[in-house]
């Protein structure tokens, strides 16, 4: 047999069926009911459910795997609400050796350099079993074992999803169809025309998403009429079921080339390209190769990181990968009987006097730097919690069940608990800030107060209780008295909910770094910021055995734990450093700077300040800095002194507005 990755000239299925990994609990589950899942597929129990409430996966440059287009430098940089994670930059201490900004893993303008490093890791087995790839050349397993010679009609792929007998594993088992001769060779071949000719790239997304949806509709009756049905629209994801007896099979064929065709605003706007899940970013450097069948191999590569190390087959988007983690982890805790299992969604109870937007918003400040912040400053330096929602989720008591309204003394009384403030909803009244003795040079301690009256509102337990802290410790030192604890819900239950959760993808997360994988750690990244961001939305979670993921509340806690531990810091710097911050965005604090200084966090735990940017301001930005008239202008300076940084994605260590 020839080596891994080389074409089998014939279209013959080899004798034996590929070895199903032992990590697929929900292979042995089937017990006869109708929510079992068959050989290709898997059910709603297994977090996702075919055509139901499907979330597309993330977009990317729509002329990106045609021959020789290797210009990623033009596409700007992935802004958005599940903003894409890369590797640091080489002055961080967890940044591999390596230009994750190289765009091509052959040639970068005409010279040869070495591809990226995590190219180079070995594929493993786990997801062997459970995925195939399909490229023009021929069928492969996960990693890298060749099957079949090229699948050029739909009759040859119904004949390997049906030989294949693929099992899912936290998703519905995968077809990958690598690279657009493949798709040639199945009839999937669309024109929508090109970015370089409309100055939207939304119109062109959508005519391309139409036209590919009305190509899938008229070339796959040859599939359908060998007995598989398609669960909602076909796009560039297809999926498929075939429901035999009580069993019900079900395969996600995924169509890379066209992954582009399903882009809005949680990707990418301005024309500008957003993160693609677990095929990489183009602007981070971590897409797969130009190549077709390298970028098999790389694709092979990932799957099987991602069945080893989350236990889970990628989903549609990172966002759902992290829903499919907490699932497998809550089948697993309903088998054994051991650990919190949440089966109900906690939507926000009905609030009398309900803020507008986010109940826990994230911080946004500027102030204008003062003649004692700019003395010997020379550099403008920004920290960050280090992947900030990862620890606080995996530290934080979460409650669940039905919360019981309190009001008056009952709901005063309800906070000082013997176990501690239980977890709930508090409408609280924030003084005004004019009347605490607190610095002047940092924001106020929750976003909803106000300098010059008192505010009444409604925050989490965790503000409640940071609030009552130390001003040292990023508090104001309240008693519940002062806080005029009016009415409450509090919620029966709590517990660390997303411990394990947290757990998986903190050693996934290490095991990337520590490897020099970028491209998977930037995955990780995208799967908890994706997925608690997406807390907030029922519409998200619309399928019965999916509505116990809208948890705003849990949302909302990360959110105000991860602010909260910020200022906590901020408040130590100035003691230590007697340096104050002049802008600070989520968890992010810029500071000005003398040379040298460094008021980083010596750990590299989770949670802990890390440097995210560090320049050297010029003459120019300084005198910009010192006559700046009022917040706006401070602003435009700081981003004039980042400019450099502006075109590269953020490293995940910074989370962004959820």
């Amino acid at each position: 047999m020839s080596s891994p990755w080389e074409q089998i000239p014939l279209f013959t299925l080899p004798d034996t069926t590929p070895t199903t990994s032992p990590e697929s609990p929900e292979s042995a589950e089937k017990d006869g009911s109708p929510n079992t899942t068959d050989q290709a597929g898997v059910t709603d129990e297994a977090g996702v459910t075919a055509g139901a409430d499907p979330e597309p996966a993330v977009a990317t440059h729509p002329g990106l795997h045609e021959q020789g287009n290797a210009d990623w430098d033009e596409q700007g940089d992935a802004e958005s609400d599940e903003q894409v994670d890369v590797a640091e930059t080489p002055t961080s201490p967890e940044s591999p050796d390596v230009d994750t900004a190289d765009v091509d893993s052959n040639v970068a303008d005409g010279v040869a350099v070495d591809p990226p490093v995590w190219e180079a890791l070995p594929a493993g087995e786990a997801a062997d079993g459970h995925a195939l790839i399909v490229t023009a050349a021929g069928t492969y397993t996960p990693s890298g074992r060749e099957l079949t010679g090229p699948v050029d009609s739909l009759e040859k792929l119904d004949k390997l999803i049906r030989w294949a007998s693929l099992t899912p594993l936290g998703a519905p088992a995968q077809i990958w169809i690598v690279g657009l001769a493949a798709c040639e060779l199945l009839g999937w071949v669309i024109d929508p025309g090109s970015e370089d000719d409309v100055n939207d790239m939304e119109a062109l997304r959508t005519r391309a998403a139409s036209e590919l949806t009305a190509t899938l509709h008229a070339t796959l009756p040859p599939l359908l009429g060998a007995g598989w049905e398609l669960r909602g629209e076909p796009g560039h994801v297809v999926h498929l079921s075939r429901t035999i007896g009580n069993f019900t099979s079900m395969v996600d064929v995924v169509i890379e080339p066209y992954v582009w065709t399903y882009w809005n605003k949680d990707f990418g706007w301005h024309n500008r390209v957003g993160d693609m899940g677990v095929l990489g970013s183009p602007t981070a450097g971590t897409y797969l190769p130009d190549d077709d069948l390298s970028a098999a191999r790389e694709l092979g590569r990932r799957l099987a990181w991602c069945a080893q190390h989350l236990g889970v087959l990628p989903g549609p988007t990172p966002a759902r990968t992290g829903a499919a983690i907490i699932d497998k982890i809550k089948r697993e805790r309903t088998r054994s009987g051991k650990g919190i299992v949440v089966t109900t969604p906690g939507a926000v109870p009905p609030l009398d006097g309900a803020p507008r937007g986010d109940l826990e918003p994230a911080v946004g400040w500027t102030r204008i730097p003062e003649t004692s912040d700019l003395e010997g400053a020379c550099r403008l330096v920004s920290i960050d919690q280090r992947a900030a929602y990862l620890a606080s989720a995996g530290m934080l008591e979460l409650g669940y069940g039905q919360p019981k309204h309190l009001t008056g003394g009952s709901a005063a009384a309800a906070a000082s608990g013997e176990k501690g403030t239980p977890f709930g909803l508090w409408r609280i009244t924030l003084p005004a800030g004019n009347t605490l003795a607190l610095p002047e040079k940092l924001p106020l301690p929750h976003p909803h107060m106000l300098a010059d009256q008192p505010v009444q509102t409604w925050v989490t337990t965790v503000t409640l209780d940071a609030l009552r802290e130390p001003v040292a410790d990023g508090g104001i030192g309240a008693d519940l008295d002062d806080l005029d604890i009016t009415e409450a819900w509090v919620y029966p239950q709590q517990g660390r909910v997303l411990d394990k959760w947290a757990k998986i993808l903190r050693e996934a997360r290490k095991t990337a770094v520590d490897t020099g994988d970028a491209a998977m750690k930037g995955f990780v990244g995208s799967c908890y910021k994706g997925y608690i961001g997406r807390m907030v939305n029922p519409d998200m979670w619309t399928a019965t055995r999916m509505q116990h993921h809208h948890q705003p509340l849990w949302r909302a806690s990360i959110i105000a734990h991860c602010r909260w531990r910020g200022r906590r810091v901020a408040m130590r710097i100035a003691r230590e450093h007697h340096r104050w911050p002049v802008r600070t965005v989520t968890d992010s604090w810029v500071y000005l700077l003398p040379g040298g200084e460094d008021i980083a966090d010596p750990s590299g735990a989770l949670g802990k300040m890390t440097v995210e940017k560090d320049v050297v301001l010029t003459d120019t930005l300084l005198h910009a800095m010192a006559s700046a008239a009022d917040v706006h202008e401070v602003n435009l300076a700081i981003k004039a002194a980042f400019a450099d940084h502006e075109d590269a994605a953020d490293d995940d260590d910074g989370e962004g507005v959820l």
